[in-house]
């Protein structure tokens, strides 16, 4: 086994990421404003919504997942034990993409579009600097069971 590999992340990217992206939207927005028409803003008020709920409780199911399989939720240390149940069934990243969908919802839900922008260059960032680590990091502890879990679960949605 390649020690390089088998290391999980040594620092925690994802807040880091995300923070960024909603400091920039926020800059955006006042820089570049966006606005949408009255009727499109209370459908997208709606949609926000339930983009919120719906990322919300998906964090809240992966962390309860993980916690019940006895791995670490923190990106930054070794995990135990390969998750595949719960939201890891349909996601390999459902925390991240959590973290995604709720950018979306909240920027919909106070009308900045600029969140919704930033959302797509977090989740392309979380990619590149995260998961492809994190990915390295499973593939090394655990394979061929890693792999075969790669070939019927998408990376995202």
């Amino acid at each position: 086994m390649n020690a390089y590999r088998s290391k999980s992340l040594s620092f925690p990217w994802p807040p880091l990421v995300y923070s960024l992206a909603v400091i920039t939207a926020l800059y955006l927005k006042q820089d570049y404003p966006v606005y949408l028409p009255h009727p499109w803003a209370i459908i997208a008020w709606g949609i926000g919504a339930l983009l919120t709920v719906v990322a919300v409780t998906l964090n809240v199911w992966a962390v309860k997942t993980l916690l019940e399989s006895r791995t670490t939720v923190l990106t930054q240390r070794c995990t135990a034990h390969l998750v595949t149940k719960g939201p890891f069934r349909f996601t390999r990243n459902p925390t991240y993409l959590g973290y995604t969908l709720l950018m979306a919802g909240l920027g919909l839900m106070i009308g900045n579009v600029w969140f919704v922008a930033m959302a797509a260059v977090a989740a392309a960032l979380t990619t590149l600097l995260v998961i492809r680590c994190e990915e390295m990091h499973l593939l090394s502890r655990f394979g061929c069971e890693f792999e075969f879990y790669c070939r019927r679960t998408r990376r995202w949605i």
